[in-house]
């Protein structure tokens, strides 16, 4: 026997509420309609609601996603600069032109001429903000500024990532905010169209089931076959 199942995405649910919604307002009167008028209203506003948060999620989905591109240009120069800047920093004290304990101003290990891991975005903004600081305070100490790339041009490049970077945040919480309200509001509706749908079906349950699926059908109801079953029942009507 088929199943019924309730919709399981949100673009299912809106339109389960819009099909309830279109049912309401296709009779004259609501007594020809399968179920109840406060069952349509209720529909009927949580529609409004519905659609204005999915509206608000798919802007801010949108703007993530394209603001993402420029932020991953942004990743890839503000990586390149910082790395270099840090391999240029260990040949100077290779080649003894800095102090290997100086590399502590830059919270590098003197012993070890390995670049930091910057794969992820949150250690590229915490070693930029070191390399910053650290060639700052060693050239106001009286040391010569790196040159290829100088500290003024990675930090062009730290601050358009840092820029990305806190803006690609805003737009994250405001997009998980949406999230929330959708989910919200999903729970809501899963009461409202499973109400629906159960009033639906008592109203059409003494016709013949094929019959009875059809007029549910109408309403927006979605019935499921289990394997093999569709198969079964349209040899029996062969």
């Amino acid at each position: 026997m088929p199943y019924r199942r309730l919709p399981n995405t949100n673009q299912a649910r809106m339109r389960s509420l819009k099909k309830s919604v279109d049912m309401g307002e296709k009779f004259e009167d609501t007594y020809s309609l399968a179920f109840s008028y406060k069952s349509l209203e209720d529909a009927s506003a949580l529609l409004v609601r519905y659609e204005r948060a999915m509206s608000e999620y798919k802007q801010c989905a949108n703007k993530q996603v394209v603001t993402n591109k420029e932020f991953q240009n942004a990743i890839k120069m503000a990586r390149l600069y910082i790395s270099h800047f840090i391999q240029v920093l260990n040949m100077c004290v290779i080649r003894n032109e800095i102090k290997p304990e100086v590399k502590k101003l830059y919270g590098l290990d003197p012993e070890s001429n390995v670049v930091p891991d910057l794969v992820s975005d949150e250690n590229i903004y915490e070693w930029g903000r070191r390399v910053i600081d650290g060639e700052r305070q060693r050239t106001q100490s009286g040391g010569a500024p790196i040159y290829n790339p100088t500290i003024a041009k990675v930090q062009v490049h730290y601050d358009i990532f840092v820029e990305y970077y806190n803006n690609q945040k805003v737009l994250q919480n405001n997009t998980s905010r949406t999230i929330d309200n959708l989910s919200l509001l999903n729970d809501q509706a899963d009461q409202i169209i499973l109400d629906i749908w159960n009033q639906v079906d008592a109203k059409f349950a003494d016709l013949p089931m094929n019959e009875k699926m059809k007029k549910c059908q109408e309403y927006g109801i979605v019935y499921y076959y289990r394997r093999g079953e569709k198969k079964e029942e349209e040899t029996k009507n062969e």
